[in-house]
């Protein structure tokens, strides 16, 4: 069995739309029929994420910590319990793609760092902040981004490395430094594709929402 892992805090602008897409990718022929939960773990929610998530045939957990790398951390150890090979990390304010279970299984790594393309751009992030971004990413394979949004790793190397760590930010950059340290192999790939959002109301401070206001400020 396969787990999808989306941390969500008041995301219901967003959050069906990447339950739509995480249900595509679990339906995927190319998975020859395993099977895949979808796990969210609703953090502190106080808007409409709760009824969006019953929508859908997904399975939640409520956590009250406003924590992101608690939330992860508590999703995976319930995707472990229930029996899980591996666990694929997205956001919820992101779309995955139709292949991206199939495409980040296919690389035969213990953890798979995938890139993002931004959707569209805010009216708000100005034309030189964007070409700022263009020139700054690195959207081929043996990038070096870490991203929540589009991350894999197999049960036993999570284990190993132990684990996301309940951190208020870059949980998932002190993961992937802990599988390094442990000796698992890392495939950094573009193929595993990931949209995400280009919004600068960020639900993380200092994660990308911050990182794309940086190049709004940069001279």
């Amino acid at each position: 069995m396969i787990g999808i892992l989306i941390p969500v805090h008041n995301e219901e602008a967003l959050l069906a739309e990447c339950l739509d897409a995480a249900m595509i990718a679990a339906s995927h022929p190319g998975l020859q029929g395993e099977q895949v939960q979808i796990l969210v773990v609703l953090d502190s929610c106080t808007d409409g994420s709760a009824r969006i998530a019953r929508a859908y045939p997904v399975h939640s957990l409520h956590v009250q910590a406003r924590n992101v790398g608690h939330a992860r951390g508590v999703g995976a150890r319930h995707l472990l319990n229930q029996g899980v090979r591996w666990i694929s990390c997205t956001d919820a304010d992101s779309r995955v793609a139709p292949d991206w279970l199939v495409a980040q299984l296919a690389l035969g790594a213990d953890a798979v760092c995938g890139t993002v393309t931004v959707d569209t751009w805010s009216e708000d992030f100005d034309p030189a902040a964007q070409i700022r971004y263009q020139q700054a990413y690195q959207a081929r394979e043996g990038h070096r981004h870490i991203h929540g949004a589009n991350l894999g790793i197999s049960a036993g190397a999570y284990v190993q490395a132990g684990g996301f760590e309940p951190l208020p930010r870059h949980e998932d950059v002190q993961l992937v430094r802990n599988l390094e340290r442990s000796g698992a192999s890392i495939a950094w790939s573009h193929t595993p594709q990931v949209i995400t959002s280009a919004r600068l109301d960020c639900r993380v401070e200092g994660g990308f929402g911050d990182y794309l206001k940086s190049l709004m400020q940069a001279p």
